[in-house]
């Protein structure tokens, strides 16, 4: 919230910290025209780079649009926003969802799902990507993948992120096979004859199949493929 947030173990804190895994008073998390600051007023090991820390800016991030990590004991902690809303991103190293891990069942490699696509360019093209939290965001979409399976074809709006492209896209798999919200891939921008490889064999699951705290977002309709995809990462857990 907009102004001082104080943070710990302790249930009197504003933002509580899971049991157990933090000392009671960690300090104020303050909130001001945009900007997250945090200031150490307990004394507590807390730390940034490994070196000791009582007061620092942790939003805007400092460090080449990386996040400002805090540590304490075994949790590391850093500012995300979605829309104009702010919230504290906690990771415990000793989680017991992390020391149970086993692994992800995934399809058996099938070529049939390494597809050629053709980019269509739209730039200045918006469309709108739900989250898990209801917030919507108009995001950039440089252009639309366009491929045939089964002798059908298909068309995906792709997201830029980096030097890739990036899909959000949904299939008939999700729900029984494959996490319910849908899956993401990642591929190449396209040649210079405009050519992308969709290789859905390495399709993944978004954070929020692995974790309720997660702020995924979601396919939109004209994501959402009339065909099952039977390729790349299957569901994991209940989330």
């Amino acid at each position: 919230d907009e102004g001082v947030n104080t943070f710990g173990g302790n249930t009197e804190n504003k933002i509580i910290f899971p049991k157990g895994t933090s000392d009671d008073f960690l300090g104020e998390i303050t909130l001001k025209n945009g900007e997250v600051y945090f200031k150490n007023t307990k004394n507590v090991k807390i730390l940034h780079n490994n070196d000791l820390v009582n007061e620092i800016r942790i939003y805007p991030y400092r460090e080449n649009g990386k996040p400002t990590i805090l540590e304490h004991k075994t949790l590391r902690w850093f500012i995300i926003k979605r829309g104009d809303k702010f919230a504290i991103r906690l990771r415990d190293l000793e989680s017991p969802i992390l020391k149970n891990f086993t692994g992800i069942e995934t399809f058996k490699i099938d070529s049939t799902y390494k597809i050629q696509a053709k980019f269509i360019p739209t730039e200045g093209k918006k469309i709108a990507i739900l989250d898990v939290t209801g917030q919507v965001s108009q995001q950039d979409s440089p252009g639309t993948l366009v491929f045939k399976l089964n002798g059908k074809e298909h068309r995906l709006d792709a997201l830029s992120e980096g030097d890739e492209l990036f899909i959000i896209f949904g299939d008939k798999t999700n729900k029984k096979e494959t996490y319910g919200a849908g899956r993401f891939l990642y591929a190449q921008k396209p040649d210079n004859q405009g050519n992308v490889t969709l290789d859905f064999n390495k399709a993944t699951n978004p954070p929020c199949a692995f974790t309720p705290y997660a702020t995924c977002p979601l396919p939109p309709k004209q994501n959402q493929l009339s065909v099952e995809i039977k390729a790349g990462e299957k569901n994991y857990g209940h989330h």
